[in-house]
């Protein structure tokens, strides 16, 4: 779903949405000049990166919903789904009993879950979002998009939609993402290959 619903956005909400937006990689192939190389999207509308072609973040971190610091390098090590989203995507709420059962089967093989929850006035609807799906894993509060503009270095596999699931390897390196509500079985694909290959 494109970022939306203005009614509940604040327009320097927008301003950071439009940035967002313009941050996207064009196609596969090419290099230099700060576009990521060799990605490649498949039917299933999940971009992935070799290995030997990858990118680390600019650095994801800040406060949780609940007030707690998180910085995603911490989880170096572990292979990271980072979820952005907003309680008011409709999408988002569709994806989420898939990404919070995906969530609990994974952990034990070595697999850790942020979202970003972004472009959201409040924390008081995102809270409540996931009271009301189980929501275990911690989410980054970024309501004017910061996190989301800046902690993916342009030209990469960057979030553009929401929602956005971008999967980082053990190193933590971008290597998959999907700009669509994923089903159980497209998140665990996702996975999967990251942690084969990572």
């Amino acid at each position: 779903m494109p970022l939306g619903r203005v009614s509940r956005i604040p327009l320097s909400a927008l301003c950071v949405t439009a940035g967002i937006l313009s941050l996207s990689a064009c196609g596969s192939g090419g290099s230099g000049d700060g576009v990521q190389a060799h990605y490649v999207t498949g039917a299933d509308g999940i971009s992935t990166v070799p290995e030997v072609d990858r990118r680390p973040t600019n650095g994801i971190k800040g406060e949780t919903l609940d007030g707690k610091r998180i910085d995603v390098a911490d989880f170096k090590g572990k292979v990271v789904v980072v979820n952005v989203w907003g309680s008011w995507c409709a999408p988002c709420r569709a994806e989420t009993p898939g990404l919070v059962k995906v969530a609990q089967e994974v952990r034990d093989e070595g697999v850790e879950f942020i979202g970003i929850n972004t472009l959201e006035a409040d924390r008081t609807q995102a809270i409540a979002f996931e009271k009301d799906f189980g929501v275990a894993y911690p989410s980054l509060y970024d309501p004017k998009g910061k996190a989301v503009l800046y902690g993916f270095p342009a030209g990469t596999l960057n979030p553009q939609t929401l929602p956005s699931t971008i999967v980082l390897d053990r190193h933590g390196k971008i290597a998959a993402r999907a700009l669509q509500a994923l089903s159980e079985d497209r998140l665990r694909k996702m996975i999967d290959s990251v942690l084969a290959g990572a």
